[in-house]
């Protein structure tokens, strides 16, 4: 049912407000997910605004064309990556648009799915791929990659502690048969963590570093940031902005010093100089927007 995948948006009021929303403007939701920004944008700019609504995930896609269906004649639906806005606009006719946002990570939609093996959770296939047509899966990265590949994977994307352990033991175990499944893959971690550090060192479950890496890894989220948010800058009106919200520090730190380079360049200002986080009674309905951060950026 429509109703079980609908993502609850994290900080859709600081995203309403800080894109100054007006009738008849062109805005790109560059990470569409399930539609929960964009269906409140849709309600701002309409009518004779448009909305541009990009993602890897076609499943995503297929909800948010139902979900959106009263905006059908004011709403563009478009399977791709973000790092490939500019062409997705050329080929839509549009040279500049009135604002963007980008909301990074998975959906709990997303992570609920066993079949996508986000998810350490249940078991499913070692997949964790956005766009399913994409040719690299988790399940690739894990059984092929060497043992160094694999520690520096866990330590530069998921600043894992035990990386070097991690490591060595998926090696061994792949030997004698593939790791295929999360489940398989959590248990191997947990295994490789020394016993007295599991509880001690970790507030979250021990697999949590090592999942984010390789899906990080495997949708190459960080390599493609900072092109996306370079063409996105590229392509805003005047005094138009750009709205970023991140979920790890990696992402967050990738976007600020994005940020600085552009405005040492004197294409933005940036209206942010801290990143603003949920405030508690949001954190209270909606746990998973704990970890978020969000910046903004006004194009000069």
């Amino acid at each position: 049912m429509l109703e079980d995948a609908l993502h609850v948006p994290v900080m859709l009021q600081e995203v309403l407000d800080f894109l100054r929303l007006a009738p008849g403007q062109i805005i790109v939701d560059a990470t569409l997910g399930t539609g929960g920004h964009s269906v409140e944008i849709l309600k701002r700019i309409t009518p004779k605004g448009r909305l541009i609504g990009i993602d890897r995930d076609e499943n995503s896609l297929a909800i948010c064309r139902q979900r959106l269906s009263q905006f059908k004649d004011s709403t563009e639906f478009v399977h791709a990556n973000f790092v490939d806005l500019d062409q997705v606009l050329a080929n839509l006719g549009i040279e500049k648009i009135d604002g963007i946002v980008f909301d990074l990570g998975i959906s709990s939609y997303q992570l609920q799915d066993a079949q996508r093996g986000f998810s350490f959770q249940e078991e499913g296939p070692l997949d964790m791929r956005l766009d399913k047509s994409s040719y690299i899966s988790a399940y690739d990265l894990v059984n092929n990659l060497n043992e160094n590949e694999i520690s520096a994977m866990l330590w530069n994307f998921g600043g894992e502690r035990w990386h070097n352990r991690i490591a060595h033991l998926l090696v061994q175990e792949r030997r004698n048969e593939p790791i295929a499944t999360t489940k398989q893959l959590a248990n191997l971690v947990m295994r490789a963590i020394p016993h007295r550090y599991r509880r001690s060192y970790y507030r979250i479950h021990p697999a949590t570093r090592t999942f984010q890496a390789v899906r990080i890894a495997v949708n190459r989220e960080l390599e493609i940031l900072e092109s996306a948010i370079r063409k996105a800058v590229d392509i805003l009106r005047k005094q138009a902005r750009i709205c970023v919200i991140s979920f790890h520090s990696l992402e967050d730190r990738a976007i600020k010093h994005t940020f600085r380079a552009l405005k040492a360049d004197g294409l933005i200002d940036i209206i942010t100089a801290k990143p603003l986080t949920p405030d508690p009674s949001e954190i209270e309905v909606n746990p998973s927007s704990r970890s978020s951060k969000f910046r903004v950026a006004e194009r000069i």
